[in-house]
């Protein structure tokens, strides 16, 4: 391509990267004279005819006002308007390959953020070994988490404020959106490690009778916790009620009283989890994305990190 087809293409490019009626390769142009002194050695830096760069220098000029050079042989010089605005040009030409560089990596995937929605019942431990592969593979990826019930975060996922969202719920009621079962889970009961039940070999429904519940009233899943409960005659009248999971295993930890859990929320060192017979409770967790909504390589190589995991295991 000649210099001064090339200059034109650049210009016409260049159009949506403006900055006070200047355009970028005018800049660039401006830049590489004054740091040559020499505008035939400038024309050859940018690879264009030096009548073109000297256009686009008066072009220029005429939008800042003045002139940015004075050729005096055997060299050019810059005047005091060129020298006032250099550094100025030389940030606005930096700024603006940064931003094109950015806007790139993140329409490959390689920067931006991954937005991720998790339900209030989701512990973010669970995906953790995933999000430290995808930081390995995606080095610059920053991660925005964001949470809420089981229909918060599918709210999040439509409106496009999430790019994935996991909760355990499946959602029938909206077209578009779509899923994938990632594990399926029991529940247990936590107490303290001081607890009286807390050494059993065994532990019936019988045995949380007389007990005080610690209740997550947050959770998706309290409404079957009271039905399998109030089944086995386990009555909840006595209860505290959270609305977080983290105030939940605070309680229990301090002996505030007992909970039932899904197997995901992992106890604490001041509590245990056991099993409880005849507590027939299970749960399902669905990782959702929203059907042909275009996804950065990012998110799609996340959502097959967790296809893939081996949930038996990381559950164990």
């Amino acid at each position: 391509m000649s210099g001064d087809l090339w200059a034109a293409a650049e210009g016409r490019r260049s159009q949506a990267v403006r900055v006070a009626g200047m355009e970028m390769y005018q800049v660039r142009y401006f830049l590489s004279v004054a740091r040559t002194l020499n505008f035939t050695r400038a024309a050859e830096e940018c690879d264009v005819a030096q009548p073109s760069l000297s256009r686009a220098i008066k072009q220029l000029e005429g939008e800042l006002g003045g002139e940015l050079f004075r050729r005096e042989r055997p060299q050019t010089i810059l005047t005091e308007l060129g020298h006032r605005m250099l550094p100025i040009l030389t940030r606005c030409f930096q700024s603006a390959n940064n931003a094109k560089a950015l806007a790139s990596a993140v329409r490959q995937g390689e920067a931006g953020a991954l937005r991720l929605a998790l339900s209030a019942t989701i512990d973010l431990r669970l995906v953790l070994p995933q999000v430290r592969e995808l930081r390995r593979i995606f080095a610059a990826l920053g991660l925005v988490v964001r949470r809420g019930s089981a229909a918060e975060t599918l709210d999040f996922l439509k409106t496009g404020e999430a790019d994935i969202a996991i909760a355990a719920t499946r959602d029938r009621d909206s077209p578009g959106v779509e899923s994938w079962s990632l594990f399926d889970e029991d529940f247990l009961l936590n107490c303290s490690r001081s607890h009286r039940l807390a050494n059993r070999e065994s532990i019936g429904l019988g045995d949380l009778r007389s007990e005080q519940f610690v209740f997550p009233r947050h959770s998706e899943y309290a409404g079957a916790v009271q039905a399998s409960l109030a089944e086995g005659g386990v009555a909840l009248d006595r209860s505290h009620e959270v609305f977080s999971d983290d105030d939940l295993t605070r309680l229990v930890a301090d002996g505030a009283g007992v909970a039932i859990v899904p197997r995901s929320l992992r106890a604490g060192e001041a509590t245990i989890a056991a099993p409880v017979e005849g507590l027939d409770l299970r749960r399902t967790v669905y990782l959702f994305g929203v059907a042909g909504r275009p996804r950065a390589t990012a998110a799609s190589t996340f959502m097959n990190l967790l296809r893939a995991a081996d949930w038996r295991a990381a559950l164990a």
